[in-house]
Parts: structure tokens; C-alpha cells; sequence
């Protein structure tokens, strides 16, 4: 089967779902499918090697932001076009994206959304027709559901479109008005056009359901995979506990209360070699509420125990993980999944995560940890310190944990679901 996958890139930091893409279009090769990985707006940041190298960026986020602006942009000849949109320079760009104002990012997630009818469509109308000039494309997957607004014209290509969904609600819910209003409007009616969703987890799948007004025949669930071989069994310092938080460094994922949690159990005394291990994507924006949190801990005189490391490579990441006793992401929203889950259970370190979100599906599924009361620092600290204290139960945690994640959530088995999905979608 051809498949050609559309992913917007960061340009400068790890997410998610560009590494669950990549290695969702690795292992659907494997199984001999014609598979494409095309990045979008900024290049793609991949932990190892990209699944198709040869693919540059499709539709440049530098063009696509001034032809919201200037719609007549677009018919600029391609080498201002190729001049704004070299990898360097979209790097560059990538640098600058927590500087657009709330009113030009709703502009843009509208513009698009709208797909033929927005200011965005002299771009988009390229990629439908470079697809056009391809081989035939049986399927074309859409990383997420904020690319539906090219659905309509895909399918009338002849394409069964599919639409991963990642947790854009997130995003759509923190957008201003009319801006709020008109994208979740929009997504509902681009839906029509979808043949198939594909939900990470039950809790998203029945949450975006709802809120894109389609039927239970339109959703599927694919929990997302990972390559689990480069991830050895941690090997933490028995004499030295250390609480690991591993995704992007900001409020949302749940680093404040992670951090107050930790100043609690500091002073509380019943730990006293205890440490804080952070690590994950920063970028230019997220500095200055990190040198909040670290005020906050010197304040505390806990500075000294804690260490950040932004911005690792694939097997600085690797290495991250081998030195971890227990490991939170308490994200303060409800995750549509929570890859950082499966990476540290795959390591063999019990998870401490949130009763909401998608989170008591993968404690349920993984057996890999346990859960805590949500937005509640003290709760967080009193979970972690019970599981900090029981090596046998830790010892529990990661030895089921492990054998579950390394059978259920690699990319071979993610693969083998996704294409289950697309041959009921292209069957249909």
C-alpha cells in the first residue's frame, strides 16, 4: 500500500509525535508498505535516523506565515519561495515561534483549518498537487487533526484520507476568539471528509468524538509505540533516590508541581539523599519560567539537588534514564497519551502519574506504576515517597512493567494496528 504521511516539524526540539511518527513510518516499511514521512512547515527532529531522509520540507512555515498575510505571496516565483524555506532558515524561524502573538497563532490555526477557503490555500494547493504528480497514493495519513483542512481536497484525489489525533485540544482550547470558536467550527466540518481517526488512547478517542461530532465507526485506537531496544533497564544508586521528569520544561506538563512536591519531600527529612533529575526540550520562551523554578528551589536550598538538561540528543536521552528510581510527568491537562510514560517504564523505572487523561489506561495497561490525585503537589509527594520507600514494590513495578511494554507498545505492534486501520479504511 502507498502511503504518504504528512508531519509538521519543530525545526528545533523532540515532540512527541514527530518520534512516534518516525517510527510509525519505519515499521510500516518493514511490513512492505510504501511509506512516506513528509515534514511540514520546520524540518523534523527525530531521535536517530529520519524515516525518509530524501523529504524535504513540503510546505515552508515562512511562506505559509507571510501568505496569511499577503495571500498574493504565494504566486511569487519558487526561488523566493526555496530562498525563505532552506532548513537553516526555518531553524532559524523555529527559534522565534513562542514570540507570535496569541492573535497571529489563531490567525494561522484558522487559516489552515480552512483549507480551499482560507488565506493559506495558495501553499496548500501545491502540496495537493505535488500528491497529484505522484505514484498513486491509496492512503494519506494526517499527523494530527490540525492538518484537516486537507482533507476535502485529498479525498477528492481519490485518497482515503486518516487522521491521527495527538492532543490538539490542548492547543485549540488555550486559542483566543473568534479564533476558538472558528477552529473547533471548521475541524467539525473537515471531519466529514475524514475516513478514519486514530486515537492514542480510549479516553481520547471518546473525547474527540464528541467534539468533532462523529460516530463510534469513525474512531479507531492505535496506542502509540516506541523502539524499546535502546532503552536498557536502568541501573539507579541504591543509596541516592532520583525522581526523573523527562518532557518539555513547561507549566503545563506539570513541572511546578513536580518541583513543589520535591521541595516538600526535602523537607520532610525522610529522603535526605534525595534528587531531581529534568530533562527534556526547552526552547527560547520556556527560559525565563525555568529560571523561575530555579529560584524557587534556591529559595528553598534545594538548588543543589536538583539538575536540568535541556535539549538532549537520542542517547544523551538514553543515558538520562539509566540513573532513575521512580519518574512523574504530572501534566495539569488530560494527556491524549504520554510517550515519556512508556519510554521510562520500558527502562524499567516506576511511573508516579495523575488519575486523568489517558494516564490510569496506561498505568492499567503497562502495570508499570501507580497513580496520584491530580493538580495536588501533596498527594504527588506523598505517592512518590511511599514508592521511593518500598524497593520491593518499585522492584514489582519495573519487572511487570517492562515485559508489558516491551510486547504491547513497540513500533512493530503500533505498526501492525495502524495498518489494520488503514486496510478497514481503504476496504470501505
Amino acid at each position: 500500500m502507498r502511503i504518504v504521511h504528512l508531519t509538521p516539524g519543530t525545526g528545533t526540539f523532540h515532540c512527541g509525535s514527530c518520534l512516534r511518527d518516525n517510527v510509525l513510518i519505519k515499521a510500516l516499511r518493514v511490513r512492505k508498505h510504501d511509506a512516506t514521512m513528509v515534514p511540514l512547515y520546520l524540518p523534523l527532529v527525530t531521535d536517530g535516523t529520519a524515516a525518509s531522509p530524501e523529504q524535504g520540507v513540503q510546505v515552508g512555515g515562512i511562506s505559509l506565515f507571510i501568505t496569511q498575510k499577503l495571500p498574493w505571496f504565494s504566486r511569487m516565483p519558487g526561488f523566493v519561495h526555496r530562498f525563505l524555506n532552506k532548513p537553516q532558515r526555518l531553524r532559524n524561524a523555529a527559534k522565534r515561534m513562542g514570540m507570535t502573538s496569541p492573535k497571529a497563532l489563531g490567525e494561522m490555526t484558522v487559516g489552515s483549518l480552512l483549507g480551499e477557503k482560507g488565506r493559506q490555500w495558495g501553499e496548500w494547493r501545491k502540496l495537493v498537487a505535488w500528491l497529484k504528480s505522484e505514484p498513486k497514493t491509496e492512503v494519506v495519513s494526517l499527523s494530527n487533526s490540525l492538518l484537516s483542512g486537507l482533507a476535502k481536497p485529498l479525498s477528492e484525489l481519490g485518497a482515503k484520507v486518516v487522521c491521527s489525533l495527538q492532543g490538539e485540544d490542548s492547543f485549540l482550547d488555550t486559542l483566543p476568539e473568534p479564533y476558538l470558536t472558528q477552529a473547533w467550527d471548521a475541524m467539525r466540518e473537515n471531519a466529514k471528509y475524514v475516513t478514519r481517526f486514530i486515537a492514542p488512547s480510549r479516553y481520547y478517542a471518546e473525547l474527540m468524538q464528541k467534539r468533532l461530532g462523529v460516530g463510534p465507526e469513525k474512531m479507531a485506537v492505535v496506542p502509540n509505540g516506541m523502539e524499546v531496544t535502546p532503552f536498557p533497564s536502568a541501573e539507579p544508586d541504591p543509596n541516592v533516590p532520583v525522581i526523573g521528569f523527562f518532557a518539555r520544561m513547561i507549566h503545563g506538563k506539570g513541572l511546578t508541581l513536580l518541583v513543589d512536591a520535591f521541595i516538600d519531600l526535602a523537607k520532610r527529612g525522610t529522603l535526605p539523599r534525595l534528587r531531581l533529575k529534568i530533562g527534556g526540550a526547552v526552547t527560547a520562551v520556556d527560559e525565563k519560567y525555568i529560571e523561575g523554578l530555579k529560584q524557587k528551589l534556591k529559595d528553598a536550598n534545594c538548588l543543589q539537588r536538583v539538575a536540568f538538561h535541556p535539549n538532549l540528543t537520542f542517547d544523551q536521552k538514553v543515558r538520562f534514564f539509566r540513573d532513575l528510581t521512580v519518574f512523574s510527568v504530572p501534566a495539569t491537562y488530560g494527556e491524549a497519551f504520554g510517550l515519556y510514560v512508556i519510554e521510562a517504564v520500558a527502562s524499567g523505572i516506576p511511573v508516579v502519574q495523575p488519575r486523568h487523561g489517558a494516564f490510569p489506561e496506561l498505568i492499567a495497561s503497562t502495570k508499570g506504576g501507580v497513580l496520584c490525585e491530580p493538580d495536588n503537589a501533596k498527594s504527588l509527594a506523598d505517592t512518590l515517597e511511599k514508592l521511593l520507600l518500598d524497593d520491593q514494590q518499585r522492584e514489582q513495578y519495573s519487572i511487570q512493567g517492562m515485559a508489558q511494554v516491551r510486547e504491547e507498545f513497540t513500533a512493530a505492534r503500533m505498526a501492525e494496528r495502524f495498518e489494520q486501520v488503514l486496510n478497514e479504511a481503504v476496504a470501505g
